[in-house]
């Protein structure tokens, strides 16, 4: 895939801040939603900006090789909830989110030096080609169901509805908003082919405003699907905190529960956190691989699998410190590198600069959050097509005649699409990290046979 800016490029600094806000864009809303759902007074503004400075960090140790973004991770839901549990004081709950994402960093950290010492072969040697692969389509085809759901088109959403006018209003909104990213990315002139994300969220934005219009002019509130609340409450009383706010870091809501710290608490974070993990870092090398394919740049070897893990372990650290959300590679930036074909590590830095500073100013942080969700829904169409696509493209060169090979890609992708989940108390094993476990077992089984026949 030929990349129009790659690894190294810089664009002009005009385009620069335009393809970072695109990236910011693709991974804001996924970012936000952790803290989001976590609750007990987490900061969406403070998950932006450890998002930002985690993601320095990463392209720090990873000398400025790898064009990724890193943002909340949702594997850790179930670890953060349980820091806030057994009805823990609020700066308790915080500091167990700070040692919850050392005790996750330092794990990438010690896997980070056996890889150094014992090289990345083995890597290669239990995750072919026919595991990557699938194992990547499923990191696309998992989020499938978010993407159609934001969209508004699931029998849930379209239950939940006050009207079917609603589903219809969303679907709209969401299906312009596709329609306007695919044909810029396939008929624009370059910069519309390098900027069409935020090109349909403008459209789709744009259609549901009209449609708000609309609904409050004919008495139809069921075709509002947007809700301008976040920017109505901003400006009710308007201060200098209206505009410029400092975020609720999450270092800051810990301090002085020190005191109340035990031993058995430390122990419950450790359990909850240190599985997780390791099931993150399954996921680490599926995305690195992936994004290896799309730039074709073995990222594994250079910068290394050791820098990338500590890139992402340390990123996270720090991260958690400031946003309370332990830090993982994006899909969603993946896939707009893989749609842009700009692979620039410049637009990565600016990305995470501006979600710094934007985490300071409130009218946009609002603004950002009165985006719908159907229109989102419209871009993460394509963001989580492309990574499914790049994964089954992967395939193309392995030989399916072979029923070893066979075996091994449908174990992955029925594991995989079917939803298996695995839950050890609050660790929970994802669909995506389960599919690639069978993968591997079952392709270390079905070769030891192969390796016999001969």
């Amino acid at each position: 895939m030929k990349m129009i800016f790659d690894v190294n490029d810089k664009p002009k600094f005009s385009q620069l801040i335009v393809f970072a806000f695109q990236q910011l864009l693709a991974i804001m809303a996924a970012t936000i939603a952790v803290p989001m759902i976590v609750g007990h007074g987490m900061s969406t503004s403070a998950a932006l900006f450890g998002a930002g400075v985690g993601t320095l960090v990463y392209v720090a140790f990873t000398k400025a090789k790898s064009p990724v973004f890193l943002g909340s991770s949702f594997a850790f839901l179930g670890s953060m909830a349980a820091a806030f549990g057994g009805g823990v004081a609020v700066g308790l709950g915080f500091l167990g989110l700070i040692i919850g994402a050392v005790f996750a960093g330092l794990v990438y950290v010690v896997i980070a030096i056996i890889v150094k010492a014992v090289g990345v072969k083995w890597i290669s040697k239990i995750m072919p080609a026919v595991v990557i692969g699938p194992t990547v389509a499923i990191i696309g085809l998992s989020l499938a169901g978010n993407a159609i759901g934001d969209l508004g088109a699931t029998a849930d959403k379209f239950a939940a509805a006050s009207s079917p006018l609603t589903q219809y209003a969303s679907i709209l909104c969401g299906l312009v908003t596709l329609a306007v990213t695919m044909l810029c990315s396939v008929y624009g002139k370059k910069m519309g082919r390098l900027i069409p994300f935020i090109i349909g969220i403008l459209a789709g934005y744009a259609t549901a405003s009209l449609l708000y219009v609309i609904g409050t002019l004919t008495g139809h509130d069921s075709i509002k699907v947007i809700d301008y609340s976040a920017l109505t409450k901003l400006f009710e009383n308007i201060t200098i905190n209206s505009f410029v706010a400092l975020p609720d870091f999450t270092f800051l809501k810990a301090f002085g529960a020190f005191g109340s710290l035990s031993p058995a608490y430390i122990g419950t974070i450790a359990v909850a956190f240190v599985p997780v993990a390791f099931v993150v870092f399954a996921e680490h090398i599926a995305d690195h691989k992936n994004l290896s394919s799309i730039i074709e740049k073995d990222l594994l070897e250079d910068p290394g699998l050791s820098r990338t893990l500590l890139g992402d372990g340390v990123g996270s650290m720090v991260g958690a410190l400031f946003g309370g959300c332990p830090n993982t590679t994006y899909g969603e930036s993946v896939g707009c590198v893989a749609i842009t074909k700009n692979a620039s590590v410049a637009t990565i830095i600016c990305t995470a600069i501006e979600a710094i500073v934007i985490s300071f100013i409130a009218p946009f942080v609002a603004f950002l959050s009165t985006i719908p969700a159907c229109v989102m829904g419209g871009v993460c169409i394509a963001l989580y097509g492309f990574i499914a696509v790049s994964g089954l493209k992967m395939l193309q060169k392995v030989d399916l005649d072979d029923n070893r090979n066979l075996f091994t890609a449908s174990v992955i992708l029925i594991a995989g699409v079917g939803g298996m989940v695995v839950n050890f108390g609050n660790v929970t094993v994802t669909e995506v990290a389960c599919a690639l476990i069978l993968g591997i077992l079952t392709n270390i089984m079905l070769g030891r046979k192969k390796k016999e026949d001969k």
